[in-house]
């Protein structure tokens, strides 16, 4: 016992942040049921325009789009997970510690906070709060966070990284296992149907709808801000010149604050001059009231010899010019040296008097020469304030004038400006998941400069995470959204596989004995601690020493007074013994061997009285010297591993059954008038017929005797196919949404119409994304065999793409994981998944198919029908997530416990008190399916 404990010691804890605000409770795919009629129909949101602001850009079809006002429908979010990265680590720790308790379950508690009566009364109570990713059109999801959840006005900052130009594929990637994707390349076209929709919908008129598609989102975004806020745009070189003009319709020129350039890569194979460089443009709600941080950079002696930091005090007092080598290699610099430069003393600021006469102009006396300000300018301070410049040591004097001595570390940092050149990400010799992928830095910056901790951070064009990575390496609230099912698939892995440094919060005891430490002030010794993120971190800090907060020290004054009679006297007597009649700035800095031993007594006395002198000067100048944080600097706890607090994963409602266009806005419909619901149930049709219905087998087919129109609600068309024992079977297919997801509800609703009448023996739903729940829902129809039938988007592509790919596998009956419980003697249960369940449809038979495809696959151990916690995750890809977390944890998690985290065997778990299990497993491309056992 006394060794787990030492190791525990070794390792630290693990942690993570939790925040105290709350967030509206919104339905969980589970509780979808009891969503009622009204909240569940979209409502359009009106956002009105406005053409009479500044001088406006003007794109094809924006004159009839600036007709109406912008119309968004207003529609519900799900919860499909809810996952505490916390709990999945501490469950490991636990198991590889022989203990059979698993994770804490009050972690879980994290997520709710209120009462399963007030939990079903959606919208009407907070809980708390946990950040979120969310599946679906920014637009739509914008819209719902700000009018259902009461989101408007308390967004501090959005981070939008909207598609640099209007290529198809540049942007997106189709598998976790592949992002090296290429414009024109079939294969590598995106068949996700959301995206698919958002080319050819919203890219359709090219330039033109990408402007449409972006002023709408900013509008949105504006609604989001609070009037603090800001939001950064980042866009390549092709379009920033036209989205600077949409941001100033939309914000207004005078909210503009800076367009600011920043390297992604170090070359480039561009024709002519090699592009480098990508800009983020930052507008706030109003620049008035903005909240801003400044951010440092950190000061280098390193560099040309013609820097200006380029001359050396030496601890005798001597100056002289640093070397070549020395700026090359500080640590040849000599021990106690100061670096400096010689700084203006002189300023021409307009308004103000000069020449002679001016109120700063006038004679200073140093080294026995008499210096005066040019005729054009004046002194940057008053004559006491020149007096104590002098007394400091901070003036000298060169053949060109009198200059001021500013030491590098007066302020060993300056203010990152609107040009950022250390911010490459250096593609794959870097860590980067996605095709594309922003470097942290970037991201981080911004978010070190507008919100605070605790602050709300959205970005509604997730990629592979980043934004969400660093707000919550920085303590923000985040919620991001993609419409990318691999985008999201690999953010989540991302999440919560994290590893974070540990930052002290200032609301805490060990941030308050830190926060002394760094002060010299005494803790208060009654102060309460709560944790709250929004008091911030601890941060190192820095002097920032300025020629004013010198001139007006008036305790230098004092400490040169109190010296100077003693200097004075001895000086004298070292005048006397060496018949000499030295000034202060004349006497020898080394004595001469002909002098008396009481003459050099006398001299060391006086140089070591003047060194005195000028420390104390120096810790005075330092003591009464401003401070400012380093906000990229917080102080770490390394003996504390933190990793991402509680999450969830959403997706916009499920209800969805007819072609959404009704919920869409009009200014993404102007290109899509030829494609009417009609034509495209026809295509699909045509195609079925020819196509059949494939599993994933060759060979193994249904085809059809007859299919034909049907003019149902839910149902399509009605036909007949001969099964393997020669009888003939009467089928219905009901055909989802054109763009979106299949839900349960449509698998509902279709059933219940496929057994009406004569009735029919199997139902084919055919749609291009599946809720993970459908799986589920096609259990519950006895006799009436329902199929989830996944359409090949390709069928979205046009007749160009088809004829590349062929019709063999546009229908193909959508699986569901093969799964295994192995109960143990000690009441354990342990799940294994073999594959995927494949359906024969020519012998109404099912076999299990590979575990290939699988990306990770998670298990809710206590499954309570209300909520999916992922209570253990489990990842089969090729790549290891948690490779930093093992290296962390090395001391508590032996190397068993680790590979099993990517295997398809869980570890063992006790039996759910609920009595039920559920699990999810999802492929390379983002499709989930979810199976519930009883145990």
């Amino acid at each position: 016992m006394a060794t787990k404990t030492k190791k525990a010691k070794e390792t630290g804890s693990v942690d993570s942040i939790r925040h105290k605000d709350q967030r509206a409770n919104i339905p969980t795919e589970e509780l979808r049921d009891f969503v009622a009629p009204d909240e569940m129909a979209p409502k359009t949101m009106l956002y009105p325009r406005d053409p009479s602001l500044d001088p406006q850009l003007v794109w094809k079809g924006k004159d009839e789009q600036d007709a109406e006002d912008l119309a968004v429908p207003v529609v519900p979010i799900y919860i499909q997970e809810k996952i505490h990265p916390q709990a999945l680590i501490e469950d490991v720790r636990a198991h590889a510690a022989g203990s059979k308790e698993g994770a804490q379950a009050s972690l879980f508690a994290d997520f709710n906070g209120i009462k399963f009566e007030e939990l079903i009364e959606f919208y009407q109570h907070g809980q708390n709060w946990s950040n979120r990713m969310i599946l679906g059109d920014s637009l739509l999801v914008m819209a719902s966070l700000a009018e259902k959840e009461g989101l408007k006005g308390k967004v501090q900052i959005i981070y939008m990284d909207p598609p640099y130009g209007i290529k198809f594929g540049s942007n997106w990637q189709v598998s976790t296992r592949k992002r090296d994707v290429k414009d024109g390349k079939a294969e590598d076209l995106t068949r996700q149907p959301e995206q698919i929709r958002a080319f050819r919908d919203t890219w359709e008129l090219g330039i033109h709808s990408y402007l449409s598609y972006l002023r709408d989102r900013l509008v949105q975004s504006r609604e989001l801000l609070t009037e603090s806020g800001a939001v950064f745009v980042q866009i390549g070189d092709e379009n920033v010149h036209l989205v600077r003009s949409v941001m100033d319709e939309v914000f207004g020129s005078d909210n503009f604050v800076a367009s600011i350039p920043f390297v992604k890569t170090s070359g480039s194979t561009r024709e002519y001059l090699g592009g480098t460089c990508d800009h983020l443009l930052f507008y706030a709600k109003d620049r008035k009231v903005l909240k801003f941080r400044q951010v440092y950079r950190q000061k280098t002696i390193e560099g040309a010899a013609n820097g200006p930091y380029g001359i050396l005090r030496l601890e005798d007092g001597t100056s002289r010019r640093m070397t070549n080598e020395e700026r090359l290699s500080p640590a040849l610099i000599p021990a106690g040296a100061r670096v400096y430069r010689l700084d203006n003393l002189q300023s021409q600021s307009i308004g103000r008097e000069k020449g002679e006469g001016a109120s700063c102009w006038f004679p200073v006396d140093l080294t026995g020469q008499q210096w005066l300000p040019n005729a054009r300018s004046r002194w940057k301070t008053n004559e006491s304030g020149m007096a104590a410049l002098k007394r400091a040591g901070r003036l000298e004097a060169t053949d060109s004038g009198l200059y001021y001595v500013r030491y590098i570390d007066d302020f060993p940092a300056f203010p990152i400006g609107d040009i950022w050149t250390d911010t490459v990400i250096a593609g794959f010799a870097s860590d980067k998941k996605y095709v594309v992928e922003t470097s942290t830095k970037v991201i981080e910056r911004c978010l070190l400069m507008v919100p605070d901790p605790g602050d709300l951070v959205i970005d509604p064009t997730c990629g592979s995470g980043t934004t969400a990575y660093v707000a919550e390496q920085w303590g923000r609230r985040w919620i991001t959204t993609d419409t990318s099912r691999v985008a999201l698939a690999l953010a989540r892995t991302r999440i919560m596989a994290a590893k974070y440094p540990y930052y002290l919060l200032a609301d805490s005891a060990d941030g308050i004995q830190k926060e002394a430490e760094a002060t010299g002030v005494p803790p208060r010794v009654t102060a309460r601690t709560e944790g709250d993120v929004r008091k911030g971190f601890v941060y190192r800090r820095i002097p920032h020493i300025t020629l004013k907060s010198i001139a007006q020290n008036e305790e230098i004054d004092v400490i040169h007074l109190r010296h100077q009679e003693r200097l004075d006297a001895l000086r004298t007597t070292l005048n006397r013994l060496t018949k000499h009649d030295w000034q202060e700035w004349e006497v020898a800095r080394d004595p001469d061997p002909s002098w008396s031993a009481q003459a050099r007594k006398a001299h060391e006395e006086w140089w070591q009285l003047r060194r005195t002198r000028q420390k104390e000067i120096d810790d005075s100048i330092a003591r009464r010297a401003e401070t400012e944080f380093l906000y990229d600097q917080p102080y770490e706890d390394s003996k504390r591993i933190r990793v991402s607090g509680p999450f969830t994963v959403e997706s916009l409602s499920p209800h969805r059954v007819l072609s959404t266009e009704e919920e869409r806005p009009e200014s993404e419909v102007s290109g899509e008038k030829e494609d009417n619901a009609g034509q495209f149930v026809n295509v699909i049709l045509d195609n079925l017929r020819k196509a059949g219905v494939q599993n994933t087998v060759k060979n193994e087919r249904l085809k059809f005797d007859r299919l034909d129109p049907f003019a149902g609600v839910y149902l399509h068309a009605a036909g007949e196919f001969t099964g393997s024992d020669g009888k003939c079977l009467r089928v219905a297919v009901s055909i989802g949404p054109q763009y979106g997801t299949v839900g349960p509800d449509l698998v509902k609703e279709a059933a219940k119409e496929a057994v009406q009448g004569l009735g029919h023996d199997v139902l084919v739903v055919c749609g291009f994304a599946f809720d993970p729940h459908v799986s589920e829902e096609v259990k519950r129809y006895g006799r009436l065999q329902v199929l989830a039938a996944k359409m090949n988007p390709d069928l979205l592509m046009g007749d160009e793409l088809l004829k590349k790919t062929g019709t063999g596998n546009l229908f193909m009956v959508f699986g569901e994981p093969d799964v295994d419980l192995k109960r143990f003697q000690d009441g354990n249960i342990q799940v294994t998944v073999r594959g995927v369940d494949v359906y024969d449809p020519t012998t109404q038979q099912i076999r299990s198919h590979s575990t290939d495809d699988i990306a990770c696959w998670f298990i809710d151990t206590e499954y309570n029908g209300e909520s999916f916690f992922v209570r253990h995750a489990y990842f089969t890809g090729a790549d290891q997530p948690y490779e930093k977390l093992k290296r962390a944890l090395k001391a508590d998690v032996d190397e068993a416990a680790w590979s099993a985290i990517y295997s398809t065997s869980s570890r063992p778990f006790p039996k759910p008190k609920t009595g039920k299990i559920a699990v999810k497993v999802i492929n390379h491309y983002g499709d989930e399916v979810l199976k519930v056992f009883a145990v």
